[in-house]
């Protein structure tokens, strides 16, 4: 668990310091959008319909992986 808060702390810092250095120049996330013909309204449109479309199969897929992972879990013999 620490290693992973670990490396979600230095993309944090490593998102602030290059945000930062883009801030400089006076770059904006609409300036990058803008390139890909993007506006934000358009990639949080995206971003829902990706929502959309995963949470119901996520939801399927757990139907299976749950209780084949609970049986496994149930039947490991114990650490020492």
């Amino acid at each position: 668990m620490y290693q992973f808060l670990a490396t979600i702390f230095k993309i944090a810092m490593i998102s602030l310091i290059v945000g930062a250095g883009l801030s400089f120049i006076d770059v904006d996330a609409a300036d990058i959008l803008g390139l890909v013909n993007l506006t934000p309204m358009d990639l949080w449109v995206y971003v829902n319909l990706a929502i959309d479309w995963a949470m119901p199969n996520m939801i399927l897929g757990a139907f299976i992986v749950v209780p084949v992972w609970l049986v496994i879990y149930l039947f490991k013999p114990p650490r020492a």
